[in-house]
């Protein structure tokens, strides 16, 4: 362990979540207008559609995985299923959704480059984002597919060297031997999502974090009528319904 992996896994995480909680509430705090996806869908739509939802459906699954290897432990599992069918059903499952997700992002991509005015509203900070994105995905897929031996050919199980060093970060005492000791695909895809999540409270995907529990409570919107003109006795009676409520008020006054 040299002071090279200190800085990767010992102190960089805690910068990036220093960044990802502060840029929240400072993007909160002056720009809630800016609290947005920036939606283009008014320009165009129906690449928008396709795109879109299979973007977000296949990164459900993406981050319900990340989530269910980076935070239960391998030897719980093993008490459930063989590691060697977790590894089927993980195996299978991340590269289905890994496939969809990365398609849906270029299907967005191709659009946002292709659509004129979506492209005119594209700025240098989405530029970015997206750079940083397809890279997480793409090195995700890399991990996923490749990253279970070393370069000297040594196989090594992730819940044992990157899950551990992740879950260590939350008791402030980093695991940096496990992390160090794990492949460089796994070490270049997590550089590359916590440049991703620093990068949130700055740019669109700050939407993530968005949730409208103010839907619950708030009151009910009422809806009112035009007013209706109603015809001078000049003009005499209009074949249709009868006026009710404040017109036939209005029509006895007169």
């Amino acid at each position: 362990m040299n002071a090279v992996d200190i800085l990767l896994w010992g102190a960089l995480p805690y910068v990036v979540a220093l960044v990802l909680v502060g840029g929240l509430i400072w993007r909160y705090r002056y720009d809630q207008f800016g609290w947005t996806t920036r939606s283009s869908q008014l320009y165009e739509s129906r690449l928008l559609r396709i795109g879109s939802p299979v973007f977000h459906y296949g990164l459900f699954v993406v981050l319900a995985g990340h989530l269910a290897g980076l935070f239960i432990p391998k030897a719980w599992t093993d008490l459930v299923i063989s590691q060697e069918t977790y590894h089927l059903i993980a195996f299978t499952a991340g590269t289905i959704a890994g496939v969809a997700t990365l398609l849906g992002i270029v299907l967005l991509i191709y659009r946002r480059r292709t659509t004129g005015p979506v492209f005119l509203a594209t700025t240098k900070n989405d530029k970015l984002m997206y750079v940083v994105l397809v890279a997480a995905i793409v090195f995700g897929m890399i991990a996923t597919l490749t990253g279970s031996r070393t370069t000297a050919g040594m196989e090594v199980n992730y819940r044992e060297t990157v899950s551990v060093w992740f879950r260590s970060l939350f008791i402030f005492q980093p695991d940096v031997a496990a992390m160090a000791g794990s492949t460089w695909q796994f070490k270049v895809h997590i550089l590359v999502g916590l440049a991703l999540f620093a990068l949130v409270p700055f740019s669109r995907l700050v939407h993530a974090f968005t949730v409208p529990l103010h839907y619950l409570f708030r009151p009910y919107i009422v809806y009112r009528s035009r007013d209706v003109v109603v015809p001078t006795a000049s003009r005499g009676r209009v074949r249709g319904w009868d006026p009710v409520g404040t017109l036939d008020r209005d029509r006895k006054t007169r």
